[in-house]
């Protein structure tokens, strides 16, 4: 699957509404520092059409591998970052098939390099 970069957000953005790039750049970080932030919080953020984002406490083991090295070590109870896609979403992505989606993923990135 082909990534999209926040950087390629802003330049979709920048290409629809024609105004200032860094002014768009501000405005993106400034949402995603507002989510992260309201997360932390504590809250759930229900944005309609889109989806929710929510903590979720994952519980803790006491028998878990670090990937990299190999060791044995003990985890304790955490929070995760949660997405669940609301009906839009999921009606708009419901048609992609499996087949459409692995061409879409021999296409190279749109975004030029700078």
């Amino acid at each position: 699957m082909i990534k999209s970069t926040k950087a390629d957000i802003v330049d979709s953005i920048y290409n629809m509404v024609g105004k200032d790039r860094k002014g768009i750049q501000k405005i993106v970080d400034l949402f995603l520092e507002e989510v992260k932030e309201t997360l932390v919080s504590g809250k759930i953020i229900e944005l309609r059409g889109f989806g929710t984002f929510e903590i979720k406490i994952r519980k803790g083991r006491e028998k878990a591998r670090n990937p990299k090295t190999g060791e044995i070590l003990s985890v304790g109870s955490h929070g995760i970052a949660a997405f669940r896609p609301g009906r839009e979403l999921k009606q708009a992505v419901w048609s992609i098939k499996s087949e459409e989606l692995a061409v879409t993923n021999e296409k190279p990135c749109s975004r030029e390099m700078d």
